[in-house]
């Protein structure tokens, strides 16, 4: 079955450190602990993974990113993405087609993956039993070390 794991992008970046450094590949970008964590565990675990970006919408590891940037789901940027363009770019990347799909991030991103994904697809969350991204850290890292998957909470549609 092929499957997909969605990481979060995360706030620090690679501007915030070479503020001159100029357009990255995705998987250059981000550098915050919790994506760093994410990013080892899709790598482990799975042989197709994307980044979810409110600016950028889903970003392959060898996407380029431009430029800084500081936009959150759940705010009210004007720069989020918007929900029919997310669904747009979901489809023209082929994620449509993937059954299964492990998303590595909170709360924030239910309503945005359930307008995106189609009744056919189920989404599992490993990570939504963890309180705080402290726990969420240790857990990833752990599975990494231990070679161990973490065990999916799948949820349809809309849950």
């Amino acid at each position: 079955m092929k499957r997909l794991c969605i990481i979060p992008c995360g706030k620090k970046k690679i501007w915030d450190i070479h503020p001159d450094k100029g357009p990255v590949r995705a998987e250059d970008a981000y550098l915050s602990p919790f994506h760093q964590a994410c990013e080892r565990y899709a790598k482990a675990f799975f042989d197709e993974w994307v980044i979810l970006s409110a600016k950028h919408g889903f970003l392959r590891p060898d996407d380029i990113v431009p430029e800084n940037y500081d936009v959150t789901f759940g705010t009210a940027h004007s720069d989020i993405m918007a929900a029919d363009e997310l669904c747009r770019q979901f489809h023209d990347k082929g994620f449509s087609d993937i059954e299964e799909l492990v998303m590595l991030g909170g709360k924030k991103y239910r309503s945005v993956l359930n307008a995106v994904i189609g009744e056919h697809q189920r989404i599992s969350w490993p990570l939504s039993s963890y309180k705080g991204i402290g726990y969420m850290l240790q857990a990833l890292n752990r599975a990494v070390e231990e070679k161990h998957e973490l065990q999916h909470v799948h949820l349809k549609k809309r849950e």
